[in-house]
């Protein structure tokens, strides 16, 4: 066998491993939503396509929920540079219905990606209102919430929030979570509903929520890990909740006072 003929078949043999690398390896340039909301698992780039550039971007100052809010083109040209720019989050205002309403889009990156523009894919969606609404309004303000009217559809709460599953898990959705072992569990779309003032022991479909998050969230790191910390529901949105909710509770038993003669 001569030098060029051995030449020729190990050029051959690398592209052959080439191209089936680049046509099995999972697409980092180009996104795609996990679920039905149509944001997680979107580029940075395709977001902005999808709703236009935001008007701001704000960076979190701590674990609590403490902002500082920079105009697009002030973050573009400096502040991002200062920080990681996954930590920046597009934000977006809208009124509908006389209620003001703010998305702001959380980012995760490819942490064996080091390339200096990495990635930004959507992981998180925090939409607040103002003033305070009730659950009964959500859909009408979110066209992306479309919870489940199943009375079976599994349903959360505890005294702040109200966290709902929907649809069936994506194996994708993996990429956007940050818990430890993630990999063996399944992840599923998630809408949690915060209220600031705290939820009402008998909850109604007239709570008032602030602040909805999209997210994936995992049903068997509920049941089996938070048991303890989160409480089986009806689903709220469920044709059956306002008449289960409305029934009168049975009134507790009343202890007897014993009579002493004087």
């Amino acid at each position: 066998m001569t030098y060029v003929s051995v030449l020729l078949r190990s050029t051959a043999l690398s592209l052959l491993l080439y191209v089936s690398f680049f046509f099995t390896r999972p697409a980092l340039t180009s996104a795609a939503p996990y679920f039905e909301d149509g944001f997680l698992g979107l580029s940075q780039k395709e977001l902005h396509e999808k709703l236009g550039m935001p008007q701001a971007v704000r960076d979190r100052k701590s674990a609590l929920r403490v902002f500082t809010y920079y105009p697009i083109a002030d973050w573009s040209k400096y502040y991002s540079k200062l920080v990681s720019p996954e930590n920046g989050e597009d934000v977006y205002t809208f009124t509908r219905d006389g209620i003001d309403v703010r998305y702001s889009f959380g980012y995760t990156v490819d942490p064996n990606d080091y390339n200096e523009n990495r990635l930004l894919t959507v992981r998180l969606v925090d939409i607040e209102f103002s003033p305070a609404v009730p659950i009964s309004r959500l859909p009408g303000l979110i066209p992306e919430f479309r919870p489940s009217t199943d009375q079976t559809n599994p349903a959360f709460r505890s005294t702040t929030w109200v966290l709902l599953f929907k649809g069936l898990p994506s194996p994708d959705a993996r990429f956007i979570v940050r818990e430890h072992g993630k990999e063996q569990l399944d992840w599923t779309l998630c809408y949690q509903l915060f209220s600031l003032q705290g939820l009402p022991d008998r909850l109604t479909t007239e709570a008032l929520i602030d602040r909805v998050e999209i997210s994936a969230q995992s049903l068997q790191l509920v049941t089996l890990r938070q048991r303890h910390t989160h409480e089986r529901i009806p689903n709220p949105y469920s044709y059956q909740f306002d008449k289960q909710s409305g029934a009168s509770k049975p009134s507790p038993k009343t202890i007897p006072v014993p009579k002493y003669e004087e």
